[in-house]
């Protein structure tokens, strides 16, 4: 990080930017463009408007929005300000919206942030950033909560900091570069991931509200790095106009947020003569692994981790609890002590909840969550095993495998499969590539599997779906 007297991440972004200001940072889907000085001069009156309005160092400023390049001069606006910004997904319910309202008790709450950009575009800027310590808060950002109330993951300036620089270096980024952006701004990927890489580096973005073929399609034309999330990958590959002429720009497409599925990437490759960077990821320490930008990307692996990251198997175990440690890592979770001391372990390893192994070489490969562990006649099944296994056969596209209550198992492994074909049938093939005991006892045909707004299959709603099935 620069040898600076303040910690501030905004000051660490700025500095990044082009000398030129004039430069576009922002390509909207409309023509228009966003340079880098009107970014910079929004975030500075958002900054102004918000100590005007009583905000002070440590205050939260919440944000509910459609995407926009006005959201991002509110989050730069509300660093600058010493401020913590706390986005929430555009799709929360007004009673999801109480909850975090409740729970963080912003000073502010933005919902219209072009009408309010432009508000305070009337009002003085702030000059000079509001100096913070690297220990102090940034950004609190609620998980999702599929096991009970969301919880805030605290993370300071030097949090973010540590991991935007170490990602900007591992994978590359130059300010020749353009990066594709369809990817959603309330959560980290979008938000942490894409947005600190572009502006570390000074360049451009194709700044898409969503993902949409055609607009995708386009701004390849203009791309050198896309990120995004398995489905963006496999609705590019259902398009006849994605080809390998249409992807020859493009120096890296990067995967995360769920599980990039081995045949996808292997249809990827077969396409357009690349592999897929996958990495992983958690609201509580961004980015932890990587697969190498130099160097073999192996499909079903998240590679190895950042600089930076001590990551260990708990026990000692070839399979097991994945517990990471470092600068990136978030240190508490909001107003929650008694969940904070229950998530890290005594020498300060937070406990990730995600199921993995190492290989010799450091390579790191996910099983899934531990709360999807299947625990069946006394035996462990991981889901990711069976999965891959399922994906393999005639008209799987996609599966899903999760325990249910079982009387004479405890649960039963249940494979629910976007497909079609003869239940008995594949049950027996599983079986012949897997021990008996992991092998589905029934497969359920769906049209679609309910995932969460980032693609991850939402796999607590699958097994209260399917909780009687073996009932009498």
């Amino acid at each position: 990080m620069p040898n600076q007297t303040s910690a501030n991440l905004y000051e660490l972004l700025a500095s990044r930017f082009p000398s030129d200001r004039s430069k576009p940072c922002f390509l909207l889907s409309d023509g228009r463009a966003i340079s880098y000085g009107e970014l910079e001069t929004g975030a500075a009156h958002v900054a102004g408007r918000l100590v005007a309005e009583g905000v002070r160092p440590g205050d939260r400023v919440a944000l509910q929005a459609e995407k926009s390049a006005e959201v991002i001069m509110v989050y730069l606006g509300v660093l600058k300000a010493g401020a913590v910004f706390l986005p929430l997904n555009s799709a929360y319910t007004p009673a999801e919206v109480d909850y975090f309202l409740g729970d963080a008790e912003p000073k502010v709450f933005v919902t219209d942030p072009p009408a309010w950009v432009a508000e305070a575009a009337e009002r003085a800027p702030l000059d000079t950033t509001v100096p913070r310590a690297a220990s102090d808060l940034a950004s609190l950002i609620y998980t999702s909560g599929t096991t009970g109330r969301s919880k805030g993951a605290m993370l300071s300036h030097g949090n973010l900091a540590e991991n935007a620089l170490a990602l900007h270096a591992a994978w590359g980024f130059t300010r020749d570069d353009v990066l594709l952006h369809a990817l959603p701004i309330f959560h980290v990927h979008g938000l942490f991931v894409a947005l600190h890489c572009a502006l570390l580096s000074g360049c451009s973005m194709v700044w898409l509200p969503k993902f949409a073929d055609a607009e995708v399609l386009a701004g390849l034309n203009r791309a050198t790095v896309m990120m995004g999330v398995p489905t963006f990958y496999t609705r590019l590959l259902a398009n006849p106009g994605f080809t390998k002429a249409k992807a020859g720009g493009v120096r890296l497409f990067v995967c995360g947020s769920a599980p990039l599925l081995p045949s996808t990437f292997a249809e990827f490759e077969e396409r357009t003569g690349q592999r897929i960077l996958e990495r992983y990821g958690m609201s509580e320490a961004v980015i932890i692994t990587t697969n190498p930008l130099e160097g073999e990307r192996v499909a079903g692996s998240v590679g190895y981790p950042l600089p930076g990251v001590e990551l260990r198997i708990a026990g000692g175990e070839e399979t097991g609890v994945i517990e990471i440690r470092g600068p990136s890592v978030f240190r508490e979770y909001w107003r929650m002590p008694e969940k904070t001391a229950e998530e890290f372990t005594a020498d300060g390893f937070f406990i990730t909840g995600d199921v993995g192994r190492r290989d010799p070489d450091g390579r790191v490969w996910i099983s899934g969550r531990a709360k999807d562990l299947i625990i069946s006649g006394g035996y462990n099944v991981y889901p990711k095993e069976v999965e891959l296994v399922l994906d393999e056969l005639a008209g799987v596209a996609e599966s899903a495998v999760i325990g249910v209550p079982h009387r004479d198992f405890g649960e039963g492994v249940v494979a629910v499969v976007i497909g079609q074909g003869d239940e008995a049938a594949m049950i027996a093939e599983a079986r012949t590539q897997l021990a008996a005991y992991k092998a589905p006892k029934r497969i359920v045909f769906v049209d679609e599997l309910p995932r969460n707004a980032m693609g991850k299959v939402q796999k607590n709603l699958l097994r209260q779906r399917y909780a009687d099935l073996f009932a009498g």
